[in-house]
């Protein structure tokens, strides 16, 4: 008979080298009073999973258990992978905050077949909501929600200068922009008329307000 080994070392603040478990700890929370040791747990986790209401619990105690910390930090440091359930019990406040923190890559969304291009900026539009940047070797894509301000940070090293502007599905009455060569001021958008294309960016900030939802894109550099 195969000898089976148990060690509660996931309540140790560091476990030992000669400890370390062949098992990979997976956090489920559920929506009950965290334990004291909860940061713990969550540390020696590979997965942190909140069961619907249990993301209130993380977003409300864990900064109770780190009371001279800014409480905002301690719920960016203590963010789970994965919020699952019938989102009947999480609050809003709580599943915006955390959609806020998460950015989701897509590689090799762009080229291709066009149908299948078309397809993945549609998804942009359908989870408007998320931050999804799609990818290509050549350049990038998101989503400019009409419901922000937006302060693009551009990493020069790395993107531009070229970029462009784009409204799909509805026209752009009003779009206004800075840290752009050819700027827009209050100007009207829509395919068949004027689109922001091949446009190029002048700092390392770039500012956009409209009132539709745009597609920002910006060339990648090839370093």
């Amino acid at each position: 008979m195969d000898l089976m080994h148990h060690s509660s070392t996931f309540l140790l603040p560091t476990i030992p080298l000669h400890h370390r478990p062949s098992l990979t700890y997976a956090l489920v929370v559920l929506n009950q009073t965290l334990p004291r040791f909860a940061p713990l747990l969550w540390k020696h986790a590979q997965l942190r999973l909140c069961a619907d209401g249990g993301a209130n619990r993380v977003f409300d105690e864990m900064p109770l258990l780190f009371p001279e910390e800014d409480a905002s930090d301690v719920r960016r440091r203590y963010k789970p992978d994965v919020i699952n359930g019938d989102m009947d019990s999480i609050r809003k406040e709580v599943l915006d905050f955390y959609r806020s923190l998460l950015c989701i890559l897509v590689a090799g969304a762009l080229g291709g077949r066009y149908d299948h291009e078309m397809g993945n900026l549609n998804v942009l539009y359908c989870f408007s909501s998320l931050r999804i940047v799609l990818l290509s070797d050549d350049s990038l894509i998101y989503l400019l929600p009409r419901t922000h301000h937006h302060e693009i940070h551009i990493q020069t090293s790395v993107e531009g200068p070229h970029c462009g502007l784009i409204p799909i599905g509805v026209p752009s009455r009003s779009s206004t922009t800075t840290g752009l060569q050819w700027n827009l001021i209050n100007t009207e958008m829509r395919f068949g008329g004027l689109i922001s294309s091949s446009n190029i960016v002048v700092g390392e900030k770039v500012t956009v307000q409209s009132d539709t939802d745009l597609l920002w894109t910006i060339s990648i550099k090839k370093l």
